[in-house]
């Protein structure tokens, strides 16, 4: 009679740890790396106080640009981006910092050089203000100049006019009026 043999379990191995292949031992380090870096990527986000400029776009220098669209021809950024004024701004004064939020989703276009001025655009009109933490904002006419950072597109215009934080986000014209 043939009768198969059950695999006993050895009884000095009762309890002990069972040691990982080469490759689970890899998965394993690569998961918790890629867990340690998401957690220090929250936490440095999380530390950035709500006044810090941090996700300002910036440049050596940002050239102001002319960029004609089906709403009419609006300011953009050196690469191209539709540039944006907050009517809650009073003067030289960007207001969006003092919020995180608003801060994160409508940056400052700032320069550490001097902005110069495309075709069409008035180099007359092009001037700076500095921003807490000493980061130097791009403004038009005397407003604050602000990118939209989910934008996608270059001269993308469907966020002009769109109220968010207390006031609403204009696209600017060469001569620095509100393009809506």
């Amino acid at each position: 009679m043939n009768r198969k043999l059950r695999s006993m379990p050895d009884p000095t191995d009762a309890g002990a740890p069972r040691r990982r292949s080469g490759a689970a031992r890899s998965t394993l380090a690569a998961t918790l790396l890629a867990a340690a870096l998401f957690a220090a990527s929250l936490a440095a986000i999380a530390a950035v106080p709500a006044g810090a400029n941090a996700p300002a776009r910036a440049a050596a220098a940002q050239k102001l640009q002319l960029r004609h669209t089906s709403i009419g021809s609006i300011l953009v950024d050196s690469s191209g981006f539709t540039l944006y004024r907050f009517s809650k701004d009073t003067g030289a004064k960007n207001t969006c910092m003092s919020n995180r939020e608003c801060n994160a989703t409508w940056p400052a276009l700032t320069s550490s050089g001097r902005p110069t001025a495309g075709p069409g655009v008035k180099a007359s009109l092009i001037s700076m203000i500095t921003l807490p933490g000493g980061k130097r904002q791009v403004t038009y006419a005397g407003h604050p100049l602000y990118l939209y950072e989910p934008a996608s597109e270059r001269a993308e215009t469907s966020y002009v006019g769109v109220r968010l934080f207390g006031g609403t986000w204009f696209g600017v014209s060469a001569s620095g009026g509100n393009v809506k």
